[in-house]
């Protein structure tokens, strides 16, 4: 039989050929964990992670939740490392002279995601109750109040070279810049990518996933301006 340009049917499932990570563009996301990662070119510093997830993609196979125990089932969505900065959060002085504090700046992003994520009042609840950042993080991520919780979001990234040799992301969330914002509740309050303005392009040669060395700090928006409730 001649091969018909016509007669093709159609696709049985909408989620065939959709890569099971997150790239860089703009996603409905909710945080399936968090945690502290140390960033080895500041001593000290760390990258706040967010282990996030897409809503739930029709005909999908995600990636197994645990590969140990396949019972557990797989992802319903696209899943990705998002760093909530570029850059580390550490002690010091930026290049162009502002001090700033790791510990302060991780919590002042903390509070404005708690604030986007309708949970303030949870995370008010924690005053005084952790010794250390590293203990608040734990807890975040153990007691879980954002679970389930979706936001809008603005990932910008950078291109990097994996292991198998493959193109890969370094996400996180796209500067606030005209009061629109890398997350909000709201659509209409987050940036809309841009991939001029978001994504760093591998130039010849691969860098190191989640930093590398022209890694600045972090410097934390003011709490009442990091993104617009209203």
């Amino acid at each position: 039989m001649a091969l018909s340009t016509k007669d093709l049917g159609a696709e049985t499932s909408s989620g065939a050929g959709i890569p099971k990570t997150v790239a860089p563009g703009n996603h409905e996301l909710k945080v399936n964990g968090i945690r502290l990662e140390e960033f080895k070119f500041i001593d000290g510093a760390y990258h706040l992670i967010l282990d996030m997830e897409t809503k739930p993609i029709d005909g999908f196979e995600g990636f197994l939740i645990d590969r140990e125990d396949e019972s557990k089932g797989r992802y319903a969505g696209q899943i990705g490392r998002v760093k909530a900065s570029q850059y580390a959060f550490a002690d010091g002085e930026t290049k162009s002279g502002i001090k700033i504090e790791r510990d302060n700046s991780i919590m002042i992003f903390l509070k404005n995601f708690s604030t986007a994520l309708g949970i303030s009042d949870w995370f008010l609840e924690q005053d005084n109750k952790h010794e250390t950042i590293e203990d608040f993080v734990t807890y975040f991520n153990e007691n879980a109040p954002y679970q389930d919780k979706y936001l809008h979001c603005c990932l910008a990234g950078k291109e990097y070279e994996n292991k198998s040799g493959y193109i890969a992301y370094d996400c996180y969330f796209a500067k606030a810049q005209n009061r629109k914002y890398g997350y909000s509740p709201k659509a209409d309050s987050v940036q809309t990518y841009n991939e001029a303005k978001h994504l760093r392009r591998l130039e010849n040669k691969p860098v190191a996933a989640f930093g590398n060395d022209d890694d600045d700090l972090s410097i934390p928006l003011k709490t009442s301006s990091d993104f617009n409730l209203d």
